[in-house]
Order: structure tokens, then C-alpha cells, then sequence
């Protein structure tokens, strides 16, 4: 067994010669997938919006690390690909079969740097991206209006507080909807709606220093309006709300995984189902994504090994068609995970399936 395992002079030709193909492929792509749109962008602003050379190089650098994560696994499916179809070519590959090596061993070199790019690629997907986002200070989206429920022991509607403003100033412009205590079978009556200008977050409770309440009778109409102060809300939940609330309009890639899953049970317990699938899928994205470096080294051997006269045309063609095809459908599984047609796990695991499964008819077709 120690004997198989032993490190040989062909190990370490293949692994060099992969690793060099590797790095080339890695580079490219990063140039394919930043040309089109980030460098377009960073000119605009150069241009249109008087960004300086200096910021916009920065702010290329901060998205680099984004397309790295995408870059390592293409980088060893095409690097290996490359490799192994040169040495078919040069009937290298047929002169260690015939030597006694099998297939398997001959791969071996290959996944183990597969084995290596895939703790790199996890890496920074948990760490060197959140960071980069954050740094970049591109880690929130588009602001809107942030809606939190408050419900009852029999989950009927007893508050809702809407905050359409949240940043670096607080929490601003709220509203709060007290709802009637009547039960109707076909509607939700209020009993008073509240306006804020600003309230002040505790640990157990949130303050609206001001306010202006809207008293409103059960025919719908409000019948008077009154000025309170201190007036309290979300008393026993404010951490939950305030948690919701910052984390309402973060990317998901400016989570660590850590963090990412922390906020995913938040979701879970707060009941926010189609938040908490879509988020739970990105985070089952973050474990399984680093294995396609694996799989896709292994994928890049078996379609460059061929008869020295064949066409290599084949096998490159099939590899960029993984590569378009797994990146295209990612959103698409993402949609299925989110409105709950799949599981989270299943809809983020049936591409690593599906693969794995190629491999192994690949293999049996070429009788390897």
C-alpha cells in the first residue's frame, strides 16, 4: 500500500505540468469574466462620476477574490484537460500504461492539487470575500422597506413595524401597526397606527422617543390623533427585529460562513421561510461549491485522454459546456431552493450529482 502511495518522478512531471496549465487557465478566465462588465463599470465611474485611478484600482482589487472562487475550479478542469490531452497526444500517456501504471494512478497527482484548490477556493469564499465585499463597501443592496410582525401565541397579527430607513444614522422613519384584538373572518382591523422619525434600539425593547398616533374606530376611519412619547415597542423581540433589520439588505457574500449560518437559523425561528430557503441554499453552496475543484480535475482527465489522433476539439467543446452549464444553472437551482419546489440541499447538491455521475460513465465509456 505505501509502495502505491509513494511519491515517483511521473507524480511529480503530471502534477508540474498540470499545476503551470492550471494557473494559465486561472488567469484568463479572471480576465473573461472581469472584462465584459467590472471593467466597464470602473470606467464609467472614472469618467462619468470622477472616481480617481487610485480607487478604481482598489476597487478591482476588492473583486478579484469573488472571481478567484469561480476561476479555481474552471482553472483545473481546463488545466487538465489541457495537460492530459498534450500527453495523449504525445503518446506519453499510452508509455505509462504501458509501464504498469493504471489510469487511477496516473490521475492521482491531478487531484490531489484538485484536493488543494478546493480548501483554497473554501477559503475564500468564507473569508478573503466577506472581507473583500465589506472592505469595498459593497456588502448591502438597494434599501427598502423593512416589515417585521409581531404575532401572538396563536399566530395572529398583534404588531407590525415598518422601517424605511436604516444606516450608519439609525433607525428612521418607522411606522408601527397595533392591530384590533377582534377576530374577523375575512379581514385584519387596526387599532391605531403610529409614525416616528427615529427609534432607539435596546436589547430588549426599541423606544420612539416621538410620535404621532392615529386612533382609528372599527369602522376603519381614525377618529383622532394624539402625540405620545417613549412610547415602546417590540418589547422581548427588539433583538431578533434589530438583527432582521441589519442584515435585511446584506449580500449574502458578505456573510462568513459563520455568520451566514447564524443568520439562516435567525430566519428559521423568525419564520421568514422563502429568506430562510434561499439563504440556507447559498450557505449548502458555500460547503459543496470547493468539491467541484475535485470533480472537475478528475472531469478535465478523462475528457483529454484520447487516441493521439483524435480530435481534441471534443473534449475541450464538452468542457466549456460544464462550465457554462453549471454557472447558468446555479441561479436557476437557487430560484427552485427559495419557493421551496426543492430542498435547499437537494437543489444545491444536484449539480455536484450530476457531475459525479458523468465522471463515472466517462470512465465505464472509455473503458479506463
Amino acid at each position: 500500500m505505501l509502495k502505491k502511495l509513494k511519491i515517483t518522478i511521473f507524480d511529480k512531471f503530471i502534477f508540474s505540468q498540470v499545476f503551470q496549465a492550471t494557473l494559465v487557465c486561472i488567469f484568463l478566465f479572471m480576465i473573461i469574466w472581469i472584462a465584459p462588465e467590472t471593467l466597464v463599470k470602473i470606467l464609467r465611474k472614472i469618467f462619468m462620476h470622477g472616481m480617481t485611478i487610485v480607487n478604481a484600482i482598489w476597487e478591482l482589487l476588492y473583486e478579484l477574490p469573488l472571481v478567484l472562487g469561480k476561476a479555481l475550479p474552471v482553472g483545473i478542469l481546463l488545466g487538465s484537460l489541457f495537460t492530459f490531452d498534450k500527453l495523449s497526444k504525445d503518446s506519453e500517456l499510452a508509455i505509462l500504461r504501458g509501464i504498469g501504471l493504471s489510469f487511477n494512478r496516473i490521475m492521482a497527482p491531478v487531484l490531489i492539487l484538485g484536493t488543494a484548490l478546493a480548501v483554497l477556493c473554501f477559503y475564500v469564499n468564507d473569508k478573503v470575500v466577506p472581507a473583500a465585499t465589506m472592505a469595498a463597501g459593497d456588502g448591502f443592496g438597494y434599501n427598502s422597506n423593512f416589515v417585521y410582525i409581531e404575532k401572538d401565541d396563536q399566530e395572529r397579527p398583534r404588531q407590525g413595524i415598518i422601517v424605511s430607513s436604516y444606516g450608519k444614522d439609525g433607525i428612521k422613519n418607522i411606522m408601527v401597526i397595533n392591530f384590533a384584538l377582534d377576530e374577523y373572518d375575512d379581514v385584519v382591523t387596526f387599532e391605531s397606527i403610529l409614525f416616528a422619525p427615529e427609534a432607539k434600539n435596546f436589547d430588549d425593547k426599541w423606544v420612539l422617543p416621538t410620535a404621532k398616533m392615529y386612533h382609528i374606530n372599527k369602522q376603519g376611519i381614525y377618529e383622532d390623533i394624539t402625540d405620545v412619547h417613549d412610547y415602546t415597542i417590540l418589547r422581548g423581540n427588539a433583538k431578533s427585529a434589530f438583527e432582521l433589520l441589519s442584515n435585511s439588505n446584506r449580500k449574502d457574500r458578505s456573510f462568513t460562513n459563520a455568520q451566514l449560518w447564524d443568520y439562516v437559523q435567525l430566519l428559521k425561528r423568525e419564520k421568514y421561510e422563502d429568506e430562510h430557503n434561499a439563504f440556507l441554499a447559498k450557505y449548502y453552496q458555500r460547503l459543496l461549491h470547493p468539491l467541484t475543484c475535485i470533480l472537475f480535475a478528475a472531469l478535465g482527465c478523462l475528457l483529454g485522454f484520447s487516441p493521439p489522433r483524435s480530435q481534441r476539439l471534443i473534449g475541450f467543446t464538452v468542457a466549456v459546456g460544464v462550465v457554462f452549464g453549471y454557472y447558468i444553472t446555479l441561479p436557476f437551482f437557487d430560484l427552485l431552493a427559495e419557493k421551496g419546489v426543492l430542498f435547499p440541499i437537494i437543489a444545491v447538491s444536484t449539480p455536484i450529482l450530476l457531475f459525479l455521475a458523468a465522471i463515472f460513465i466517462i470512465k465505464k465509456i472509455r473503458d479506463l
